[in-house]
């Protein structure tokens, strides 16, 4: 999933996202006038936008800013808990659509709030919102958002990596197979995506890692799945952007699963 599709839609709720999602679900290109915190309690979910791609396991929560276009697809039997943000309150987060790692107050204020028990005019539902924002404000934000294209020769490239996050192939030998030369995609890789192609395609298979051992695989057949030549690079790799080791993020989202 590289951006949203089609032309956005203005919704006023999601009550139809509500239900529990199928592995590959996707969700049509939308927005708000109000902003939104998306939690997979179970699954993962990832959030595209036009500027780029957010990946949430059951151990992040993702915020979505008003009139933000966004479009979504599950991994895995994903449980989506949506919660309507006010934009007096939605002031107080990012201005941009973020990851925010999910402590386990937020968490459980998170869940109690849409609980089918608690009506949402109600003052603890009040007292709950504002439990939820004042951990936002103070949580750590998710670092890896994977920057998309508009250039359109970009983009044929990019399509083929999210369809193929392992695959093998070189910049040159990608440029081949859409039309374009070397030096000018390596030059679009830097002057849009502000980083090399090596560095966003292993940013595009970290993301992917999100999902695999959030999942639950292990490390060395995540490792091999995604295209690393063995394991020791592939945990370098995500210790160096998550900032944890690869089984320690196993073990923290199964965990959180259960």
């Amino acid at each position: 999933m590289s951006e949203p599709v089609g032309e956005p839609v203005f919704w006023t709720d999601d009550s139809a996202v509500c239900e529990p999602l199928a592995h590959g679900a996707d969700v049509a290109a939308h927005f708000h006038d109000f902003g939104q915190l998306r939690y997979a309690a179970s699954g993962a979910l990832v959030t595209t936008t036009q500027v780029g791609t957010w990946v949430a396991p059951a151990s992040r929560i993702t915020w979505v800013p008003p009139f933000h276009v966004h479009s979504s697809r599950s991994y895995g039997e994903t449980d989506v808990r949506l919660l309507r943000v006010p934009a007096e309150l939605a002031e107080r987060l990012p201005a941009e659509p973020s990851v925010f790692v999910a402590s386990a107050l937020m968490r459980e204020a998170y869940l109690a709030l849409l609980s089918e028990h608690n009506p949402a005019d109600s003052p603890r539902a009040d007292l709950l919102l504002e439990v939820v924002i004042a951990e936002l404000a103070r949580a750590r934000r998710e670092p890896l958002r994977l920057p998309e294209p508009s250039d359109t020769r970009l983009k044929a490239v990019t399509d083929l990596l999210h369809a193929d996050p392992a695959s093998p192939a070189t910049l040159a030998e990608l440029g081949h197979r859409t039309g374009s030369s070397e030096r000018t995609l390596s030059r679009l890789f830097g002057s849009e995506l502000s980083m090399s192609f090596r560095q966003w395609r292993t940013l595009l298979r970290i993301q992917r890692a999100l999902l695999e051992l959030g999942g639950g695989a292990s490390v060395t057949d995540t490792a091999i799945r995604l295209g690393w030549a063995n394991p020791s690079s592939f945990i370098e790799a995500f210790t160096d952007l998550v900032g944890q080791t690869p089984g320690h993020y196993r073990t923290t989202a199964r965990a959180t699963r259960e």
